[in-house]
């Protein structure tokens, strides 16, 4: 069987987001590790606490949001549990999960790099782009979202294969965005 192959503009798309992912990612990630002691996977679960009432979450729904399998999100408390960054607790009305709680140091260690995550952004990513450039960004990143939201969030269809523009009973789960 032939396969099918991206012709030189998909090609030239694909590459280009990937490269510059993963090189924006580094700068930030190295930055964090330098200046804060914080890893990226750190910094993200005390960026999503950060945005939640008393900065707790239920452990199954940060996994969802942040689109990690269970056993990694667990794995990463663990280790920011030893820093003292986050800690468990019992999730109020069902003593089968627990909640993710952010620490004072935790929030400590969030406020003192927040200034530097988003100085490397505008730095690496926004200061770069036109406005016009980042108003096309928004759309092609919103069409990718919906169409993920739609075809491949747990409940909907899981390939190009299935994609007929429909998706299975249970639906889509919420946008953690």
């Amino acid at each position: 069987m032939e396969q099918e192959r991206l012709n030189e503009r998909e090609t030239r798309a694909w590459i280009g987001f990937q490269r510059m992912r993963i090189e924006v990612n580094e700068v930030l990630a190295r930055r964090l590790a330098r200046d804060f002691g914080l890893t990226e996977a750190d910094f993200v679960v005390l960026l999503r606490l950060s945005r939640i009432p008393e900065h707790r979450q239920r452990a199954r729904d940060m996994a969802t949001a942040l689109h990690w399998e269970r056993s990694r999100l667990s794995r990463q408390i663990s280790r920011m549990e030893t820093r003292g960054t986050v800690k468990r607790a019992p999730s109020e009305g069902d003593a089968r999960g627990y909640d993710i709680v952010m620490t004072d140091a935790g929030l400590a260690a969030f406020d003192a790099a927040w200034p530097a995550w988003v100085e490397g952004i505008r730095h690496c990513f926004a200061d770069v782009l036109s406005p016009e450039q980042l108003d096309a960004l928004i759309g092609i990143t919103e069409a990718i979202d919906n169409h993920f939201n739609a075809q491949h969030r747990l409940g909907g269809l899981s390939g190009p294969d299935e994609a007929d523009g429909t998706c299975t009973e249970g639906g889509m789960a919420e946008s953690a965005r």
